[in-house]
């Protein structure tokens, strides 16, 4: 029953010449901790605007070019994928496709009715972990696509845009004009 009972509680008294000393330091405190941030800030903002000394070039703080962005520990993978993709054909985001299309594409030396010299070894490799890691998953009963007017995936990261019929790569540069420099986020002024 002891425990039931409540005991008022006693707060301690700090003295008057104490409770003043305290409001300075904390204050200036403050000031510090705010003026090194506006610094910082400021600073940041300085570096960031250098980085992006030309805009409209791929690779600046200002435009990032693909879908996602591509950490470093990736960017051989994409390299590689352009390197060898890109000399026939536009480059797609590994984005449009799902991971299966990817793999397959990769595993087969025939190539939408052409035989291509198959990639190997260690390029093959950082390609696929390049296009493994940005690329979509499929669902279990999901068809694999091999054009992109048939991955959801595509259609998802163009919901209000009327395609052409029949959707071809050389499509993507009627609103993307920049495809050829692997920039998919710079549109034609229509869909800016």
């Amino acid at each position: 029953m002891s425990n039931l009972i409540k005991r008022p509680i006693r707060h301690k008294v700090v003295p008057r010449k104490h409770q003043r000393q305290l409001r300075p330091k904390s204050v200036s405190l403050f000031v510090v901790v705010l003026a090194w941030s506006l610094a910082m800030g400021w600073l940041l903002s300085l570096a960031s605007n250098v980085m992006g000394a030309t805009p409209g070039t791929v690779g600046t703080a200002n435009e990032i070019g693909t879908v996602d962005v591509v950490p470093a520990k990736y960017k051989l993978g994409q390299e590689l994928y352009l390197e060898n993709c890109a000399k026939c054909h536009i480059a797609l985001p590994p984005e449009v496709l799902p991971t299966q299309t990817w793999k397959n594409l990769l595993e087969d030396s025939e190539h939408y009715g052409v035989t291509l010299k198959p990639l190997l070894g260690p390029s093959r490799l950082v390609v696929w972990r390049y296009l493994s890691t940005f690329s979509r998953p499929q669902k279990k009963d999901e068809p694999t696509p091999y054009r992109v007017r048939r991955s959801r995936f595509f259609k998802a990261l163009h919901p209000e845009v009327e395609l052409p019929r029949p959707v071809q790569i050389g499509s993507c540069v009627s609103c993307h004009p920049s495809t050829k420099d692997f920039n998919f986020r710079r549109l034609s002024p229509k869909w800016e």
